[in-house]
């Protein structure tokens, strides 16, 4: 482990099942059987699940009804995010008393930067007890040179995993695992790269970049190609940026045609123009989210040449695609989203739309 007691040590915190881990707390007399956070609507989907239901192939964001198909005998709770911060909070709380810059990326999970350090793992596993003896929960952990390696590594040995990892470790270990194990590497992108025979981290970390500018841009490739190698420079900040903003809608029952969904986007986009309003931010790129009813998720986006935060920009961009998109079969959800986003120009200028 030369690697992380020379240089950089960064760690990734990552809460065991949160939110039915906080639930059995005050439900002791669930522990060791299948549970299910959920909602109770028709369309409903799962928040998490204990590792006893996920055996039956329960996962989060699966739709609550099938969730129940799969486990009948699992104990559904409903979600009560008011306690799950509170309980958030005692954990934070714990690890800012040991280490001074942490990055919160949500309720149950957080970076820690660790260079300097005199002991950096003794450190971590003084904060895992810390935590399990103070608030009965547990934490997998993961330790390398950088964010990537720390974020997957956590992931590797859960409930309860402590991994170490050096970059070129990370490389070996998961040179076989599908490029979508890597944060960042989505849905779609790992279809484009399926497209193009590379199915595994090693094969994207090897393949020439003159093959993956076939279907992305110099820019995507490189960064790519440097995600499948365990590369990062990414800081531990202590304030998160938010770089994008979205609201969406999940469908009672099926909507079927573009004069029902046109005036729900026409809702959704007023409702996230007022939040930038508020918060004096404008964003370059709008996209749509739609879910069909065989539940597969299509996006599509557009990128102007200055930032927005009109209803009327987001709201024309948006519509156009949605009407060029023209779902195929009925939608079940329907979003939207402004990303790229920046502090808002003065009023004063003149903004012209590059659509």
């Amino acid at each position: 482990m030369a690697e992380l007691d020379s240089g950089r040590v960064v760690a990734h915190l990552d809460m065991d099942a949160f939110y039915v881990s906080v639930e059995l707390r005050r439900h002791p007399e669930l522990r060791g059987t299948p549970v299910i956070v959920a909602g109770g609507g028709p369309r409903s989907v799962v928040t998490t699940a204990s590792y006893e239901a996920r055996r039956f192939g329960v996962g989060s964001a699966m739709p609550a009804a099938q969730a129940r198909r799969l486990c009948p005998q699992a104990t559904v709770l409903a979600p009560d995010f008011p306690y799950y911060r509170a309980a958030s909070a005692e954990v934070m709380a714990i690890i800012r008393r040991h280490v001074e810059r942490v990055e919160v990326v949500g309720l149950d999970e957080v970076y820690l930067e660790l260079t300097g350090l005199p002991a950096p793992r003794a450190c971590m596993r003084r904060i895992v007890m810390e935590i399990e003896r103070t608030t009965g929960l547990t934490a997998s952990v993961g330790i390398g040179p950088n964010k990537l390696v720390a974020k997957v590594a956590s992931d590797a040995e859960k409930p309860a995993g402590f991994v170490v990892l050096s970059r070129e470790q990370a490389c070996e270990r998961f040179a076989g695992a599908p490029c979508r194990l890597i944060p960042g590497i989505g849905v779609t992108t790992a279809e484009r790269l399926q497209s193009l025979g590379l199915r595994t981290i090693a094969e994207l970390a090897q393949a020439p970049l003159e093959v993956l500018g076939t279907v992305f841009s110099a820019r995507t490739a490189l960064h790519l190609t440097a995600l499948a190698r365990f590369e990062h420079d990414g800081a531990v900040t202590e304030e998160r940026r938010v770089v994008s903003e979205s609201r969406e809608r999940t469908f009672d029952r099926d909507v079927r045609t573009l004069a029902e969904l046109e005036p729900i986007l026409e809702r959704l986009v007023a409702e996230l123009c007022a939040a930038l309003e508020r918060q004096g931010r404008r964003g370059r790129t709008i996209g749509i989210k739609v879910r069909l009813d065989d539940f597969t998720t299509h996006t599509r986006a557009r990128t102007l040449a200055v930032g927005v935060n009109r209803p009327a920009d987001v709201g024309r961009v948006a519509l156009d695609l949605l009407r060029a998109y023209d779902p195929p079969a009925p939608v079940r959800l329907l979003g939207v989203r402004v990303a790229g986003l920046g502090a808002e120009e003065p009023r004063s200028e003149q903004l012209t739309l590059a659509v």
